[in-house]
């Protein structure tokens, strides 16, 4: 026990680097929130297109969330990462973490939209239409709100899973919660800070579980 206690709790390992863990809390805070709302609002708007059911539109986009579902994200982010600079493109190891996650939250996002719209009763088409609305008004102010509210609890979990894939960063350099950590581990040659890292996921990411079941059981339907 002592040993353990030494390796995974030494004191003096924890109260040095927490300053730098907590920099790498920021960072994943950041990267969270940004994730979050870019990978919604993506999905959502490719998940409306396609309710328009134009071929040109629909194709490309079935595609675009196939590969990105199918592929592992860490596989994305090292392509991006080496791939990117040999064309020409130059970006800081943020923004490619930043792009590939938001691009695979928008993936599954767009899947779970979809299946919300296409899940609303087509009498709620008909009524909206019946009573003089476009299509595109019925799609955004009668069908979206409901299918929305249908898909909150998948969504949220989405969400969750993606933020917590923050961490692959560590392989391309982003100083993160694990980022800082490993690092952190190399100097002291204790896994002290690694301990720290899993306190600070725990407390940064059960809000959002918690929050999560609360959305869950606000918009959950009648009865259910």
């Amino acid at each position: 026990m002592e040993v353990f206690l030494d390796q995974f709790l030494n004191p003096a390992v924890l109260a040095k680097y927490t300053p730098l863990i907590l920099k790498g809390a920021g960072v994943t805070v950041l990267l969270s929130v940004l994730i979050v709302l870019a990978g919604i609002a993506l999905g959502t708007a490719l998940a409306c297109l396609r309710a328009y059911r134009i071929a040109a539109l629909s194709l490309p986009i079935v595609i675009y969330a196939d590969i990105f579902r199918a592929l592992p994200p860490l596989v994305l982010i090292l392509l991006a990462y080496f791939g990117l600079p040999n064309v020409g493109v130059l970006l800081s190891s943020f923004t490619v973490l930043f792009l590939i996650l938001t691009l695979v939250l928008a993936a599954f996002a767009e899947e779970i939209v979809w299946a919300g719209i296409t899940a609303t009763p087509k009498g709620q088409w008909e009524a909206a239409r019946s009573t003089g609305l476009t299509f595109t008004w019925t799609l955004g102010h009668v069908v979206l709100p409901q299918a929305l509210r249908m898909v909150i609890p998948p969504l949220t979990n989405r969400a969750i899973a993606i933020t917590k894939m923050t961490a692959l960063g560590m392989v391309i350099g982003v100083p993160d919660i694990l980022g800082q950590a490993t690092t952190a581990q190399s100097f002291s040659a204790n896994a002290s800070p690694l301990t720290l890292a899993a306190v600070a996921y725990v407390i940064l990411f059960l809000p959002f579980v918690i929050a999560s079941r609360w959305l869950e059981a606000r918009f959950a339907p009648p009865g259910a």
